[in-house]
């Protein structure tokens, strides 16, 4: 598909007023997706754990209204006015409006929640703009209702990735895969598609724990850290490194080969770290703790044979990964030797889930 199989033909009819709820999950990048070019087109392919438990749960009541030269809306987080989120979905608006032409024509009032604790350090935009996306072609499927599921599910995608890059890949589960790629079926730097191939049964249930190093704002945006690519030295490496590591992952998927795999998640969420330490300016956005952490993972790898592994985002938060069949005693490895190093003891459980959901349709 192309942008212009998301341009809308002419709606059929404009209900009054109605309400959409959509619950869309966040997820965590196996191969990274560092720097973009405009507009939100990633300079390299990505893949990605949906998960499970850690989401954004969106409701849009909409009304009609009279004037139709401005976007109209209000916003409440967690039941509260957020004003401070508004110029991101303003800006998301106006990106959006070619591709949604009737936003105009309503009074949107948004209210969104997180399962998890509010500034936990799980960045939020992902599962956030999924969530709006969704809502949005919810309502737009009211409008045209010749929309099928594909290209509902595409559009969705296509929009989130407008607000927020890795957003798009938080739509489907369980395992997507963002970003043109010459040996991965109908990949796009457009939107996410559900990974075309095979993946073996020990992924499917994978769990993830983020041990919460440390919570609140990050020392360094996702967008500025993007730019931060622009002009890197290392750059070009990298993003070569990202395709030849998708090529590497598939017969790693479908075998179930966990040593490989280690290797794989645990090289690419530290050469993340790497791009942004070799930056300018440049970051170490890892903690002490965060250190602390992957050092007693390995040293519990070693020690036990388990196969657990760490990733990372672009922050100290380290996301541990297991399959199922070792749950409990990683758990009992993050509560005794993990937890001390959380900011306040904390960690969440998660796994892999198989993406968002609509909760209502009251109209």
């Amino acid at each position: 598909m192309t942008e212009k199989d998301f341009l809308p033909g002419a709606y059929q009819k404009l209900p009054k007023n109605g309400k959409v709820t959509w619950k869309a999950p966040s997820n965590i990048a196996l191969v990274k997706y560092w720097g973009k070019k405009p507009v939100q087109i990633p300079a390299n392919p990505s893949i990605s754990f949906t998960l499970d438990s850690c989401a954004t749960t969106t409701s849009i009541s909409f009304d009609k209204k009279e004037n139709k030269d401005e976007f109209s809306f209000d916003l409440l987080f967690e039941g509260k006015p957020k004003q401070d989120f508004k110029p991101k979905i303003q800006a998301f608006l106006e990106r959006v409006e070619k591709y949604l032409p009737f936003l105009k024509a309503y009074h949107f009032t948004i209210e969104t929640s997180n399962s998890f604790p509010h500034s936990s350090g799980i960045a939020s935009s992902a599962s956030g703009m999924a969530a709006l996306s969704l809502c949005l072609m919810d309502i737009e499927s009211l409008l045209d209702p010749t929309i099928d599921q594909t290209l509902f599910h595409a559009k969705a995608s296509f929009l989130a990735r407008l607000g927020s890059g890795s957003a798009c890949r938080s739509i489907k589960g369980s395992l997507v895969q963002w970003g043109a790629h010459p040996n991965i079926p109908n990949s796009s730097d457009l939107y996410g598609i559900e990974y075309p191939f095979d993946v073996g049964p020990v992924f499917e249930d994978y769990c993830d724990t983020i041990l919460l190093v440390h919570k609140g704002q990050k020392q360094v945006s996702s967008t500025v850290g993007h730019q931060l690519m622009h002009g890197h030295p290392f750059a070009q490496n990298r993003f070569q490194q990202a395709f030849s590591n998708l090529d590497r992952l598939k017969p790693i998927l479908a075998s179930g080969n966990l040593e490989e795999f280690i290797k794989l998640v645990e090289s690419e969420a530290l050469t993340l770290h790497a791009m942004m330490m070799t930056s300018m300016p440049y970051f170490i956005l890892m903690k002490p703790d965060t250190l602390q952490i992957i050092n007693k993972i390995w040293q519990y790898r070693e020690e036990t044979k388990t196969p657990v592994c760490f990733t990372l985002d672009a922050g100290a938060n380290v996301h541990m990964l297991y399959p199922s069949s070792v749950r409990e005693k990683v758990l009992a490895f993050a509560r005794e030797e993990l937890a001390v190093h959380c900011e306040n003891g904390q960690y969440i459980n998660d796994q892999v889930g198989e993406g968002a959901i609509k909760i209502n349709d009251q109209r």
